[in-house]
């Protein structure tokens, strides 16, 4: 009996240290989200949204698979205009390089197309409707991030296990990965960011984890202990990384080393919650974006 007893009170331990760590697990960022942002005009629908980036003055891009696939809206959500219709072939990616032009990536097409801020076509990388792994080909692309000198980086991405490095005009550089589990290699390269010194950050997403290399693919660590990264973003303001876990539907604010410091988000298709969150932003205002694909929407979140 006196063993029994004993027992009762270790195992009554144990739930109660497992509870209190649960219970003390960062779960909520202080994000609240925005009702009915954004306003579509009459007529106009969201498909899957894979995409969306803020400009850095006032307006937010939006990448989604549909008619008029880049649409404008301000902070407030208003819509203001649309472009590239008839060029996209099932959108993914979208960014902002240092000069504000405005770069996708196409799964459809196997494309990488350069727009100027009003959406005018400047370059297309990648040949049409033709997959490949040459210097001149991509598989699927599915983000793109650039680096302090304006290099180009695409993370190429569900076809290929790579990324490819362009200078800005263009021209092949290099690449590196291959189809795997260990160190340097990937399974579905799918989100890609730099920071300031030059350091890449790969969203290798069917591995769980993010992978960290220098700007010519040296590798330099792996962070796996969060989830899937659908979508990824640098807060360089605070050196910290916003994810997007597909998988979990769930959002989280990782620091300057990976770790975890909180998150939000369950599955739903109520406003704040998320049905296949796909890619994260936040503006200069700190406002967050999130886009969904099954949810086909992108939702902002503020601050309480």
């Amino acid at each position: 009996m006196r063993r029994i007893g004993l027992a009762v009170i270790v195992v009554a331990f144990i739930v109660s240290v497992v509870t209190a760590a649960r219970s003390s697990a960062p779960d909520d960022a202080g994000y609240t989200v925005v009702p009915g942002w954004p306003k579509l005009p009459d007529g106009y629908k969201f498909g899957q949204v894979s995409a969306v980036a803020p400009d850095g003055h006032g307006e937010v891009f939006v990448f989604h698979r549909g008619e008029h696939p880049v649409m404008v809206f301000d902070r407030d959500g208003k819509y203001l205009r649309s472009f590239a219709d008839g060029l996209i072939g099932s959108a993914h990616g979208l960014r902002f390089d240092a000069d504000g032009n405005v770069w996708t990536t196409d799964v459809g097409n196997h494309t990488i197309r350069k727009f100027s801020h009003d959406g005018k076509l400047l370059m297309t990388l990648g040949k049409e409707g033709e997959a490949g792994d040459a210097p001149n080909r991509f598989n699927k692309p599915a983000d793109i991030a650039f680096g302090p000198h304006g290099d180009v980086f695409v993370a190429d991405g569900y076809g290929n296990s790579r990324v490819a490095k362009f200078d800005k005009s263009g021209k092949f550089l290099k690449s590196w990965g291959k189809k795997g589990t260990g160190d340097g290699e990937f399974n579905t390269v799918h989100a890609i960011v730099i920071d300031s010194r030059g350091t890449v950050y790969v969203g290798d997403r069917e591995n769980n984890r993010i992978q960290v290399f220098d700007g010519d693919g040296k590798f330099h660590g792996k962070w796996a202990e969060f989830g899937a990264p659908f979508g990824l973003f640098l807060d360089r303001h605070h050196h910290q990384f916003l994810v997007a876990d597909g998988r979990a539907h769930r959002c989280l604010v990782l620091d300057a080393h990976g770790k975890t410091l909180s998150s939000w988000g369950k599955q739903g298709k109520a406003a704040g919650e998320f049905d296949l969150p796909h890619s994260i932003t936040m503006d200069s205002d700190g406002a967050v974006y999130v886009t969904e694909i099954t949810g086909q929407r992108v939702q902002k979140f503020v601050r309480e």
